[in-house]
């Protein structure tokens, strides 16, 4: 960490950071609401906020250096494709189908993956608490879903959610062994990059204007009597859904350890759960919240439970 430890200040940045990221969960629900496919919103998204990006390194005097070396090229294509192309797509996918404090915590058991991962690929010790984390995390997802009136959420979204969990932890593994001294906002701008090219392939952007941007569109809900432009809201997804909110995190990892920013950040699904509720009126049962309840304290647990720490500088949002 290049600056020093600011408890206090590094916990405000990760909280606005949450919130920003929940707030920007129902943003994207209404754009894709509005008609904008999952694809093309990620394209969006992944295009925006890699030239916003790209910008702020610039203004910073700095240049971003291009890989050297086969392994060099294979970490920041891999950290581009796990952590940001994948991760978005699926998180896009997710919360269309589930209430969407559940898409995220969802993806938000990144940790649990990386510890088992870590334990049985690696053979790296873990703390016994592990079973415990992986207990309540397992334990708040059948509470979640249910399963015992049969699943009751949406199939696909559910697989989304978990795709997303196995990308993030995927980027957190390549992390935390191909990233050392590079500096966490090139780290993100590079990803970003990668994963702007990636799905400019799949889902090239001139497609996002099939939809007329300029035409308002109800926010739905409990502000359906609201009407934004569509472009209004893309710029919300990039600018105040995605890029503050990643540089509010990357500044606080100068004043926080990658562990106490991911535990912070677990405010995410709890804002995420709060706005589904007072803006897409979304209800969970008191089994599903406490099943919440038991997977945030699983994933608490699991990232506590390593004894050695790697963690790479950057922890996405989503």
């Amino acid at each position: 960490m290049a600056a020093g430890r600011d408890v206090r200040r590094g916990s405000l940045l990760v909280v606005v950071g949450a919130v920003l990221f929940s707030i920007n969960a129902g943003v994207s629900r209404v754009i894709q609401t509005a008609g904008v496919a999952s694809t093309t919103l990620t394209t969006v998204r992944c295009t925006g906020t890699a030239l916003v990006l790209s910008t702020v390194v610039l203004a910073r005097g700095e240049r971003l250096r291009l890989p050297r070396g086969g392994r060099e090229v294979a970490r920041v294509i891999g950290f581009g494709i796990t952590g940001v192309a994948l991760v978005q797509w699926f998180y896009f996918v997710a919360i269309d189908r589930l209430p969407v404090g559940i898409a995220l915590l969802l993806q938000f058991t990144a940790p649990v993956l990386v510890a088992l991962f870590v334990w049985i690929g690696y053979r790296e010790p873990v703390r016994s608490r592990i079973w415990l984390g992986l207990a309540l995390s397992l334990g708040g997802l059948a509470l979640v879903a249910e399963v015992w009136s049969g699943l009751v959420l949406d199939g696909l979204g559910v697989l989304a959610g978990f795709g997303a969990a196995a990308a993030l932890a995927t980027y957190f593994l390549i992390g935390e062994r191909s990233v050392s001294g590079a500096s966490p906002l090139h780290v993100i701008t590079e990803a970003f990059i990668v994963a702007a090219a990636f799905w400019n392939l799949v889902s090239p952007l001139p497609r996002l204007f099939h939809t007329d941007l300029t035409t308002p569109t109800t926010l739905v809900g409990s502000l359906g009597g609201v009407q934004l432009p569509i472009w209004l809201l893309l710029c919300w997804l990039v600018l105040l859904g995605t890029v503050v909110p990643f540089i509010a995190e990357l500044t606080a990892l100068q004043l926080l350890t990658a562990t106490e920013v991911g535990l912070v950040g677990m405010l995410e699904p709890v804002g995420a759960t709060v706005v589904g509720w007072a803006w897409f009126r979304e209800t969970l049962s008191v089994v599903q919240l406490l099943g919440m309840v038991a997977i945030l304290a699983g994933i608490a647990v699991a990232q506590t439970a390593r004894v050695t720490r790697r963690s790479p500088d950057v922890v996405p949002g989503v």
